[in-house]
């Protein structure tokens, strides 16, 4: 028996060689310069910020150069697949514009591009003809060893302070003559498939990370399992590996958590003198949390899932900006310069990357997405804020429907100026600074005059309905009016002269102002009174000014 036996027993319905599918996915005719990136995530948990880091620089790399940014359901790990999860990954992506150029959606059944199956549970015999020809190599073995006994060799090394894994003598099977590796198969004692490693530990190479620059690594020496035989699925590395040739990906965008696998990756490719693509580590996403600094936490910190910003209804654009700020130190220089434009259009490097991690800042995410609001158009917005209602806010978007061109109108206030106000910093917040504009949610309401007299707040308000009320009036004409109200009531029509002589009068314009404004909106700061006025109209405006 030699081993073509051992592999043809291990794989006996696998008849194509490597080289059937090196010609089954030829080279990508691609532009000179075009990269090929990847979004491999796997759906053992939902989309993250660190995801959407990766993504977006996988995204901006591919479209730079007219390239091609694949999506690929990494699900080789089904025991932890959430429900769900592949469903949303593409979600968010459709969500942020990412849309892949390249990807399979089994629940759609709905599959772009020649690269794939771009499920990796579906692509298992790729994986096994790889695995079958190192097998027919002497480059992989069956390995017998129990759990029982993996575990007492772990415990045996971290007791004597050795690394972790089975190499060198702890490799019991590694050498195991065919004929008996063949035995024990045919006796049905389970095994795993692990890679007959060429390494020496003590033997270093160098490798060039595009965010991290020249690293030195000692060479892998664990034979480390590229198959286990429950389900014939290959590892996760073993999976890259063979993806990431076959696929054609140039660049490999990931977590700095994967560098220490750079080792292993590295001999998997040199076992098949297969070009590495180039790898670009990028950095952890850390907090601020008070005085120090620490990695985001999805336990800790609602910010750290993706499903945060939809719930709370934060512009794509906003996010986008956000996350490439952190991406790239120089990339807010370039968008002062370039405000049109897309953030594909930027020279995305690498080495601009941070290497001690980045600081993502909710506050500077809020200036932004605040800017963006406030240069929305009354239709701009109005449409997102339903969009946004109809999925998280029902009862509001009703509400939105019913009073398009009333709510539109809400929203242009002091929009259409050279400096707009900023009041929004996300769709879910736009309701709780609006909604006393709408009678369904003005009613049953607690007033609180704040330090007024009731006596004096009934008097300001009936006289200003009885006497200075016009709703045709001009905002000049308006506020003359309220100026003469104040004479004769004893209020300050005039500022400086209430600071110059406080006790000859009973308050100042600011304090009538801001009783009419409490009457009609309950609040003491809101936008434009005279504009908040106009858009309630008269009837709405005398009911709720007679209702005090």
């Amino acid at each position: 028996m030699n081993r073509e036996d051992l592999a043809n027993l291990i794989f006996p319905n696998i008849t194509k060689t490597i080289e059937d599918y090196e010609k089954e996915y030829p080279e990508r005719n691609l532009p000179d310069g075009a990269m090929v990136t990847r979004f491999a995530p796997s759906p053992t948990g939902f989309m993250h910020i660190g995801h959407m880091l990766a993504a977006v620089v996988d995204y901006c790399l591919s479209k730079k150069k007219n390239g091609v940014f694949y999506l690929r359901n990494e699900d080789t790990d089904q025991s932890r697949e959430v429900e769900g999860a592949v469903e949303y990954i593409r979600s968010v992506l459709a969500h942020y514009n990412l849309n892949p150029d390249e990807y399979e959606y089994r629940d759609l059944n709905e599959i772009k591009g020649s690269y794939g199956p771009y499920i990796q549970s579906e692509r298992k015999e790729i994986y096994q003809a790889f695995i079958k020809h190192l097998i027919l190599e002497g480059k992989a073995y069956p390995c017998f060893l129990t759990q029982e006994e993996m575990d007492s060799i772990r415990e045996s090394q971290a007791r004597d302070k050795r690394r972790i894994g089975i190499y060198g003598r702890y490799a019991k099977y590694r050498d195991l003559p065919v004929e008996e590796a063949i035995k024990k198969i045919q006796n049905g004692e389970k095994y795993t498939i692990r890679l007959k490693s060429s390494g020496d530990f003590n033997r270093k190479f160098k490798f060039n990370d595009l965010a991290n620059g020249e690293m030195e690594f000692p060479e892998n020496d664990i034979d480390i399992p590229i198959m286990k035989s429950s389900n014939g699925l290959p590892t996760y590395h073993f999976a890259h590996l063979v993806d990431d040739h076959l696929m054609r990906t140039t660049h490999v965008v990931r977590g700095q958590e994967w560098i220490s696998s750079i080792p292993v990756h590295y001999e998997l490719f040199k076992t098949f003198n297969f070009k590495m693509p180039k790898y670009i580590h990028i950095p952890l996403i850390l907090k601020k949390d008070g005085d120090h600094v620490r990695k985001i936490s999805k336990r800790l910190d609602p910010e750290a899932k993706m499903s945060f910003y939809e719930e709370m209804g934060y512009p794509k654009y906003a996010v986008i900006e956000a996350i490439m700020t952190i991406a790239n130190s120089n990339y807010e220089a370039w968008r002062e310069n370039h405000p049109d434009v897309s953030f594909t259009e930027f020279e995305f490097s690498p080495k601009k990357m941070s290497a001690s991690g980045a600081l993502f800042d909710l506050d500077k995410l809020n200036n932004i997405s605040k800017n963006y609001l406030s240069h929305l158009t009354k239709e701009e917005i109005y449409n997102e804020v339903l969009a946004w209602s109809e999925k998280y806010d029902l009862e509001f978007f009703n509400i939105l429907k019913k009073y398009p061109d009333y709510s539109k109108q809400i929203y242009n206030i002091e929009r259409e100026q050279k400096k707009p106000r900023k009041d929004y910093t996300y769709y879910s917040e736009i309701k709780s600074k609006t909604w006393y504009m709408y009678d369904e949610y003005f009613q049953n309401i607690e007033y609180n005059f704040l330090e007024y007299d009731l006596n004096d707040v009934r008097l300001i308000l009936n006289t200003y309905i009885e006497k200075y009320y016009n709703e045709l009036d001009t905002q000049e004409e308006w506020f003359n009016r309220i100026k003469e109200m104040c004479d004769n009531l004893g209020y300050a029509s005039n500022m400086k002269d209430y600071k110059e002589h406080p006790l000859n009068y009973k308050g100042s314009i600011v304090d009538v102002t801001n009783i009419i404004r409490i009457a009609l909106t309950t609040l003491s700061n809101t936008p434009n009174l005279y504009d908040i006025m106009k858009i309630l109209g008269k009837d709405r405006v005398i009911k709720r000014m007679q209702s005090i």
